[in-house]
């Protein structure tokens, strides 16, 4: 796997014919919108080691069975296939890209009004698919989730489901006050993990992945309290409990959001741990990188020291931040994009994607068509490169990503050439 960053005066066919590969291979993989490179942009060149020949009668599942793969490694490893490809004989399809692929279990958000053709190219890359999200009332009962299409497409996909469990309104917010009420009443507690139980078991999932934010402090010992006996009762039946936890870099780090999340409590109570791992760069904050690779290095440090490296998933963000300009406090509000959406904004207005080396993260600006100026951090191969890096450091279990709605081809190119995607167990 190779990362090239486009200079000034290359195209696609010169960079093709540097690394003797086709155009076609760059653009599709790339899934580039046009030829037209922006000098800055990153793209993911794959050069297979091992191919294979579709003979006639030849399917996915058998060419993966013969050369001791699943299927959506298969698809991995080819990633303009899909389930539903038809294969020609005399096709060629890459078996392996050289290096070896180390075990990563990879897990993703999804809300229930996900672009489904998106959602079916992206799963081959997920072991747990979280539907989001499953809230709760006062009196232990669930809030309904139409999460019947995201069950339906992860077992398609060979994918294991999780139910995300939060406190979450509809508005969009999280209800501390719901949280201190469920942790004072153990009639709640009992009501709400009765229902969660039985969801889980009547819809199939295969775990649960409990998501509490601002959480006061003198309640961080109930919360995972709570979490041990959502472990306890989902034990029987095999189910795995994880926890997400705020990007913490010390036990002693004040404020709402990270008070109630006590790293060495909640790591102990759950099978894995998500550290979310991204907003520095938010919707109402000055314009900056919203993973810098330095910041999150702090938080893993930290967790390490409280949680084992075994249990824990990097949090990574599949978007971006427009932000107009000048930043206002109180007054800016940031636009998400997708990180292909970046890409495009600055070719469209004829600027080059800069890269900032210790936030290790892509970023430039713009001036619309109405004259104001914008700021825009994404991602990009690099930045998302040296996340997985940051993984492979400390032999983290995996990674999470926030969120699977928007499309982002160039990481699935570096996931799938680094990493054989496996199951938590």
């Amino acid at each position: 796997m190779i990362i090239h960053v486009v200079k000034p005066g290359e195209t696609l066919f010169s960079i093709a014919n540097m690394y003797g590969v086709s155009p076609w291979s760059i653009s599709s993989r790339n899934k580039l919108v046009s030829e037209a490179l922006v000098p800055g942009q990153t793209l993911v060149v794959l050069k297979p080691e091992l191919l294979t020949t579709v003979r006639p009668g030849d399917t996915l599942y058998s060419i993966a069975q013969s050369n001791g793969m699943n299927v959506n490694k298969l698809i991995r490893m080819n990633p303009w296939l899909t389930r539903n490809s038809s294969l020609t004989p005399g096709q060629q399809l890459a078996l392996s890209y050289g290096a070896a692929l180390r075990p990563l279990v990879v897990t993703g958000y999804a809300y229930p009004f996900a672009n489904m053709q998106l959602l079916s190219e992206t799963l081959p890359y997920i072991s747990c698919l979280m539907p989001f999200t499953y809230g709760f009332n006062s009196d232990g009962t669930l809030v309904y989730l139409d999460d019947d299409a995201l069950l339906n497409a992860a077992r398609v996909n060979d994918v294991r489901p999780f139910m995300h469990l939060s406190t979450l309104t509809q508005e969009g917010n999280f209800d501390s006050a719901l949280a201190v009420s469920l942790f004072q009443s153990p009639a709640m507690q009992r009501t709400l993990l009765d229902n969660v139980v039985g969801t889980i078991l009547s819809k199939g999932y295969d775990g649960l992945d409990i998501d509490f934010e601002y959480i006061p402090g003198q309640l961080a010992p109930s919360y995972a309290a709570f979490v041990r006996a959502a472990r306890q009762r989902l034990a029987p039946y095999d189910k795995r409990v994880i926890s997400a936890l705020a990007p913490k870099i010390s036990g002693e780090q004040r404020g709402l959001l990270y008070e109630g999340h006590s790293y060495a409590d909640l790591g102990a109570v759950s099978d894995a741990v998500l550290l979310m791992t991204y907003e520095w760069g938010y919707t109402y904050g000055p314009p900056m990188a919203i993973a810098p690779i330095n910041k999150v290095r702090q938080v893993v440090s930290y967790a390490l020291t409280q949680i084992p490296a075994q249990k824990m998933l990097l949090g990574i963000p599949n978007y971006g931040y427009d932000w107009p300009l000048p930043f206002i406090e109180g007054r800016t509000r940031a636009q998400s994009i997708s990180n292909e959406r970046a890409v495009e904004l600055a070719r469209i207005h004829g600027v080059s994607i800069l890269y900032d080396d210790e936030a290790q993260s892509p970023h430039f600006q713009y001036t619309d068509t109405d004259g104001s100026r914008h700021e825009v951090w994404f991602e990009d191969a690099r930045s998302i490169s040296a996340k997985f890096d940051l993984i492979d450091e400390f032999s983290l279990l995996g990674a999470g990503y926030w969120n699977l709605m928007r499309p982002f081809a160039q990481n699935w190119l570096v996931l799938g050439s680094r990493y054989d995607v496996v199951n938590l167990r």
